[in-house]
């Protein structure tokens, strides 16, 4: 049995719940890796020490099949249901014949739970092994997210090592086998009656010693790496929408995939237009003669240039047009609408022979009355 596993709490050294989503665990490890590389923290031991913490912590977490044997691990056993001379029903467990109760192997009862543990971990650190997703931030014109866009977007990945070729050793030496785990990376200890197996100390579980680090990864074996991928984003795209690039993550590991890359989009804000779902909607000024008496004006689009909108006599203002097939793009690659919203326009200076017109005209409409019936309306 792995004492490693019931004496260390993963879910605490990486910082999330023990329901965690597989999701929230990969992004609390990036952040961590990030912070606590050794790269950016060269000859502190502590932050190296938290990395390698953070590290195995992902490692049992990430893998399902890992994941769900150190939960029941932890369920069973770091309560003290096994523990010799312990009260109760559970100190009844010191009198019971493990062998009898757990089946009598040729390598007995830590054998056996050493198989739960460990089973398939030397074999499994052999395989493929997905790489990393990755998430990139892209700033986009209200115009280039309404006809969509292929931008280039500069990344950074973790990869071997180039100086090493992710040995971690110097270049020209190599790993020596541990000698006290026999490249295991285990080591047995005998803990009241039961054999433990737990972490080797020399090799800190990775069943080779490094005696000359590499000069450029500390001994890490990792490295990173700049690249240029090619985004296409779709026309239409919404301000924080999430963009999947499939295969464009972080390498994988001896011949994985790699994984994908998310793409998070920030649309800056246009000057007049809005977006309002599939329409695109703006304010345009009318002067009272226009709203009263009807007019044709010229009003912008976000594409194909101006239309010509007609103003019906008594527009009132604040009233809104609709034109068809001037909007957003959708999936099907038919368009949205565009609103146009009509607002009376209020002359703050007016010339002699305006003023004298406009008081002919309250003249002349003196007998209409706009507010009649408002005190009824209101209870009065």
């Amino acid at each position: 049995m792995n004492k490693d596993w019931l004496e260390k709490d993963f879910y605490a050294s990486l910082g999330v719940a023990k329901d965690a989503t597989p999701e929230e665990i990969k992004k609390k490890y990036r952040k961590l890796a990030r912070e606590l590389h050794p790269d950016k923290n060269p000859g502190d031991a502590k932050a190296e020490e938290k990395f390698k913490e953070v590290s195995e912590a992902y490692d049992v977490l990430s893998d399902v099949e890992k994941r769900k044997e150190y939960n029941e691990a932890r369920t069973a056993f770091a309560s003290g249901g096994f523990r010799p001379g312990a009260g109760g029903p559970r100190g009844a467990a010191s009198n019971v014949n493990m062998e009898d109760l757990f089946g009598g192997n040729d390598g007995g009862f830590g054998d056996l739970l050493g198989g739960i543990f460990n089973r398939g971990r030397g074999a499994r650190t052999q395989q493929p092994r997905r790489g990393a997703d990755l998430e990139s931030h892209l700033n986009l014109s209200f115009d280039d997210a309404l006809d969509g866009v292929t931008v280039p977007l500069r990344l950074s990945s973790e990869v071997a090592c180039e100086t090493c070729r992710g040995t971690g050793a110097r270049p020209g030496t190599s790993a020596r086998t541990c000698l006290d785990c026999q490249g295991s990376g285990q080591v047995a200890r005998n803990a009241g009656g039961f054999a433990f197996a737990e972490t080797c100390p020399t090799c800190r579980g990775r069943g080779q010693v490094i005696e000359d680090p590499c000069p450029s990864c500390h001994g890490s074996g990792v490295g990173a790496k700049s690249r240029t991928v090619q985004v296409r984003i779709p026309a239409g795209v919404k301000d924080g929408a999430k963009i999947r690039v499939a295969g464009k993550g972080a390498p994988g590991e001896r011949g994985g995939p790699s994984g994908d890359l998310f793409v998070l989009v920030h649309v800056s804000p246009h000057p007049l237009f809005t977006r309002k779902a599939d329409s695109i909607a703006f304010t345009v000024p009318v002067s009272f003669a226009e709203a009263a008496l009807g007019a044709q004006i010229t009003v912008p689009t976000p594409r194909d240039g101006n239309v010509t909108l007609k103003i019906p006599a008594g527009t009132t203002s604040g009233r809104t047009f609709r034109v068809k097939g001037k909007g957003i793009t959708r999936k099907d690659n038919s368009r949205g609408d565009v609103l146009v919203t009509v607002e009376v326009a209020v002359p703050q200076k007016l010339s002699d022979e305006a003023k004298a017109a406009l008081e002919s005209y309250a003249e002349a409409t003196s007998d209409v009355d706009p507010r009649a019936g408002l005190m009824n309306l209101a209870g009065q």
